[in-house]
């Protein structure tokens, strides 16, 4: 397997459990704050998922760090070559998307790339529009509100936060989204393709069947 340069200094956020090898991995769950011990309580409990628990093991192995990257990404500014998002964004509201983009600007060196991966809107679209099934599309769209009806739900909602989607995209939207907060040459990328020098590890198929892809470039502070 190629790997990066040590020239390079590269960030996978908003990891989850597919950290990039040789990348910089950093998530905002509780579970990289926890540990499997504590987690594994709160799962008897009905606080957390036994997915939570995977992800404290994964994030101990694989050295995932904590960060709200909406608040802050921990890197010094102009620091990175490239930073990578999979299936995070959609999980911002308005305001921290706005935040993320920012802090991402910050810490990329002038000319560094972002790549971002997100569920495609226009294709679950077209699903509904093929088999006109109401019911499944917008469970694809996975933006429910969670339940509180009980001490439970709300003592869950609580520990891990609102999980599910704020918004959705397509790829026009996007780039215009990047474009707006300042970046440029924002392009939709094949899956399998990208324009980052030597990505070493990183996953330029993950979760393809369900993903778009857009990469742009920081023009510096």
């Amino acid at each position: 397997m190629r790997r990066m340069t040590p020239l390079n200094a590269y960030a996978n956020v908003g990891c989850g459990q597919r950290p990039t090898e040789g990348w910089l991995n950093f998530d905002n769950s509780l579970s990289i704050r926890l540990g499997p011990r504590q987690l594994r309580f709160m799962r008897a409990l009905g606080l957390a998922s036994q997915a939570s628990v995977t992800l404290s093991c994964c994030a101990r192995a694989a050295n995932i760090r904590y960060a709200n990257v909406a608040r802050r990404i921990p890197m010094p500014d102009a620091s990175l070559d490239a930073l990578y998002s999979s299936h995070m964004l959609e999980h911002l509201a308005a305001a921290e998307v706005s935040a993320f983009l920012r802090e991402t600007r910050r810490v990329l060196k002038p000319g560094g790339r972002i790549r971002l991966a997100v569920p495609d809107l226009k294709r679950r679209i077209q699903r509904y529009c093929a088999d006109g099934d109401a019911d499944a599309f917008m469970e694809s769209l996975f933006m429910s509100p969670p339940g509180t009806g009980t001490l439970r739900d709300r003592l869950r909602l609580l520990a891990t936060g609102y999980r599910k989607h704020h918004w959705m995209y397509d790829a026009s939207s996007l780039i215009r989204l990047l474009l707006a907060n300042g970046f440029i040459g924002a392009e939709e990328m094949p899956p399998g393709q990208t324009r980052i020098p030597s990505p070493g590890g990183l996953d330029l198929r993950e979760r393809e069947d369900d993903s778009i892809y857009v990469e742009a470039v920081s023009p510096g502070p």
